[in-house]
């Protein structure tokens, strides 16, 4: 007996797909937060040494690695990338 499977495609967003209410930030701090841990990983930068290269704590470092990011505003995370020396575009678009 075969079951029907059905396949629903997502948005570019899953924080959309699943209802956020704030899903556009918690997008974006997902995005700048994959930036942060792919510079971190290509910089070989683990703890004392990214520490002293971010400013900031090595529980803070962990959580970004983990994406709890409840405690970490926008300029916080771009503050980061910038330690990192990347630079953070914005591109702003009119709503469907």
């Amino acid at each position: 007996m075969t079951e029907k499977i059905e396949i629903v495609r997502g948005s570019d967003n899953i924080f959309r797909d699943f209802g956020h209410a704030d899903a556009d930030l918690l997008h974006l701090k997902a995005q700048l937060a994959a930036r942060i841990i792919g510079a971190l990983n290509e910089k070989k930068l683990k703890g004392k040494k990214a520490v002293e290269t971010l400013k900031m704590t090595e529980a803070d470092i962990s959580r970004i690695r983990n994406a709890d990011l409840k405690k970490f505003t926008l300029d916080k995370l771009i503050g980061v990338l910038s330690r990192l020396s990347l630079q953070v575009e914005l591109n702003v678009t009119k709503a469907a």
